[in-house]
C-alpha cells in the first residue's frame, strides 16, 4: 500500500509554483490569496515558470485578450510535457469555471480545474492530482496497461457550475471562500506589492449585463460581514500596507444585514445580497444594517494608519449620496471613482442591459462632482456591440469630450461564450469598423485625458511612489517600498529639463493621476 499511496509527507514536501494572472482586479485578488494559503502550506513560488512543478494560470472570461494569454501560455506546456518534462498545469478562475470539462478534453495537458468559487479547495485538487500520478506511476507497466487511463484518473476539478447562484443561497454559511479570505497571508512578501493590497468585500453579481458571464461564473452578489473586512484591513496595515483596494463586481451594492442566526466558525457568515430592487424603491434599508457607507466610514474610523481607501468598481445608477458624504468628509478615502458607462448611446445600453439612460449616468456624474469637486473619474466602454450605429458611436464619442474622463478602458466587442448577447444579438459590426471605432475613441479619450492632467498642474497634491524604473521606460519596473511625500505637480520644472536622470520614482495622486519624476 506504501508502494501505491506514499505517506501525505513525501508528496507536498517544498514544492516549487509558478502562479501568472490574465485580466481584472479581481481576479488578482484570487491569486494573491491563492499564493497565501499555498504558501502556508509549505508550497514555494518560483518566479520562472520552467522551474516549477504546479503551474497556475487564473484567467477571467470577461476580456477576450485575457483568454487568448492564457492558452497560449497553456498551450507552451503541452509543449513541453509532450518532451517529458513532469508538470502539474491548473487552470483557475471564471476561465475554467465557463468552460469546465470541454476545457480538459481540448487540452489534456491541464490536469485540474478550480472556479472562483472553489479556490479553497485547490490545495486539495493540487494533492490528489500528485497522489494519482504516484499510484499510476507505481502501477506495473506490462502488457494492456493503458496510459490514457491512468492520466484521466489524475486530473481534478471543482466547479460550482450552473449551480453557482442557487449554491450561493443555499450555502452562505458554509462559504469556504470566506474562510479562504480570513487565512489570507498577510506578509508583505506575499503581496506583489508590499504597500497596497486588494481586500474582497462582495462577491457575484445580480446585473446581467447581456455581454458578461461574471453573474454565472461567479454567482450571485454575496456580502462578507464587515467586522471581518474592518479587521482584514488591521492587519493588513500592521503587515506594512499603506494603501488599499476594496473590490465588488458592483461594489457600492454592498449591504450586510446583522442578527440573521447564520455563523462561520461561531462568527457572522457572508450573506447573500437583496437584490437590484433594494437599491430602486427608495425605501431606507432594515435597522442593523451596514450600507456601502457605513462601511467606508467603519473602515476609515477603526483603521487609523491606513492612507489611503480606494474602490471599485461602481455602479453609476446606485450610487448614493450618502457614499459621496462619507468620501467628502473622509480625508483617506481617495477620491477617485471607476464607474464604466460602457456607451453613449441609449439604445446600445439598452440591449446591454445596463439599466439606466445616458442622461442618468451624466446626473451620476454631475452630481458626484458637485458634492467632490477634486474627484477623479475613470471607466469602461466597449465600441462595435451589436446593433452599434453610426449615430451610436458618434454618441459615445461626445459622452466622452463632455464628461471629465481621466481615462476609459475601451475595448472592441467580442463575443463571449456563455453571454446572453452571443445567443441573442449577431455579431453585425465588422472588425475592421471596431478597429476604427477603437482608435477613433482612444484618440478623443486621449483629448479628454489631457485637458483633465492639465487642470491639476500647479496644484499640490498627495502622491505615493512605488516604483522606480528607467527612464525612458524599458524592461522591467522596480519595485521599491511605498512613501507618501507630498509633491508640487509643475506644467515645466527647468532643473529637471536641465540635468535629465536615467531614473525616475512613478507614483500616483489619490485621484489615480500618474506622476513620474526624474531621481538625482
Amino acid at each position: 500500500l506504501l508502494a501505491v499511496f506514499p505517506p501525505r509527507a513525501t508528496l507536498v514536501g517544498p514544492v516549487r509554483v509558478y502562479l501568472e494572472t490574465f485580466g481584472c482586479q479581481m481576479t488578482e485578488l484570487d491569486s494573491a490569496l491563492v499564493r497565501g494559503h499555498l504558501a502556508a502550506m509549505g508550497y514555494r513560488f518560483v518566479e520562472d515558470h520552467a522551474q516549477a512543478q504546479v503551474v497556475l494560470y487564473t484567467t477571467c472570461s470577461v476580456r477576450e485578450l485575457a483568454e487568448q494569454k492564457a492558452y497560449s501560455r497553456i498551450g507552451e506546456v503541452g509543449v513541453r510535457k509532450r518532451e517529458g518534462e513532469e508538470i502539474i498545469l491548473g487552470v483557475l478562475g471564471c476561465m475554467a469555471e465557463r468552460d469546465g470539462l470541454d476545457l480538459l478534453r481540448r487540452h489534456p495537458q491541464v490536469a485540474l480545474l478550480c472556479g472562483p468559487a472553489e479556490l479553497d479547495r485547490l490545495p486539495q485538487l493540487i494533492d490528489n492530482v500528485r497522489r494519482a500520478r504516484a499510484a499510476a506511476t507505481a502501477e506495473p507497466r506490462g502488457e494492456g496497461s493503458i496510459p490514457a487511463v491512468r492520466n484521466a484518473s489524475s486530473r481534478a476539478v471543482a466547479l460550482a457550475g450552473n449551480r453557482s447562484r442557487r449554491s450561493a443561497t443555499l450555502s452562505a454559511a458554509e462559504d469556504g471562500l470566506e474562510s479562504l479570505d480570513l487565512s489570507r497571508a498577510f506578509d508583505p512578501d506575499a503581496r506583489e506589492n508590499p504597500w497596497s493590497a486588494y481586500v474582497r468585500i462582495t462577491r457575484g453579481c445580480n446585473k446581467f449585463c447581456t455581454y458578461c458571464v461574471v453573474p454565472y461564473t461567479r454567482g450571485a452578489e454575496v456580502h462578507r460581514p464587515p467586522e471581518h473586512i474592518v479587521e482584514e484591513c488591521r492587519r493588513l496595515v500592521d503587515s506594512g500596507a499603506v494603501e488599499i483596494t476594496l473590490l465588488g463586481q458592483t461594489v457600492n451594492h454592498y449591504r450586510y444585514t446583522h442578527g440573521p442566526a447564520v455563523t462561520l466558525d461561531g462568527r457572522a457568515a457572508p450573506q447573500v445580497g437583496p437584490g437590484l430592487q433594494a437599491f430602486r424603491d427608495g425605501s431606507r434599508p432594515a435597522a442593523r444594517t451596514t450600507t456601502f457607507a457605513d462601511l467606508l466610514h467603519l473602515i476609515h474610523e477603526r483603521v487609523p494608519g491606513l492612507r489611503r481607501l480606494r474602490f471599485v468598481t461602481s455602479y453609476p445608477r446606485d450610487f448614493g449620496d450618502d457614499v459621496r458624504a462619507v468620501m467628502r468628509d473622509s480625508p483617506r478615502i481617495c477620491r477617485y471613482l471607476h464607474a464604466p458607462a460602457q456607451s453613449g448611446s441609449d439604445p446600445v445600453l439598452a440591449r446591454m442591459n445596463r439599466g439606466y439612460t445616458v442622461a442618468e449616468y451624466e446626473a451620476f456624474v454631475e452630481r458626484t462632482f458637485a458634492a467632490l469637486p477634486d474627484a477623479s473619474l475613470a471607466g469602461d466602454i466597449i465600441v462595435g456591440f451589436p446593433g452599434e450605429t453610426d449615430a451610436d458611436f458618434d454618441a459615445t464619442c461626445s459622452l466622452v469630450r463632455r464628461l471629465p474622463f481621466k481615462n476609459n478602458f475601451i475595448f472592441k466587442y467580442s463575443p463571449r461564450p456563455g453571454t446572453v448577447a452571443i445567443d441573442r444579438f449577431a455579431d453585425d459590426v465588422p472588425d475592421e469598423v471596431k478597429r476604427w471605432r477603437n482608435n477613433a475613441l482612444l484618440a478623443i479619450q486621449s483629448e479628454t485625458s489631457a485637458r483633465v492632467h492639465a487642470g491639476w498642474v500647479g496644484r499640490t497634491v498627495d502622491v505615493l511612489f512605488d516604483a522606480v524604473r528607467e527612464r525612458p521606460a524599458q524592461g522591467a519596473v522596480r519595485a521599491a517600498p511605498g512613501t507618501p511625500v507630498t509633491l508640487r505637480v509643475r506644467g515645466e520644472d527647468p532643473a529637471l529639463q536641465a540635468a535629465p536622470s536615467a531614473w525616475q520614482a512613478v507614483g500616483r495622486t489619490r485621484g489615480d493621476l500618474i506622476v513620474a519624476v526624474d531621481l538625482p
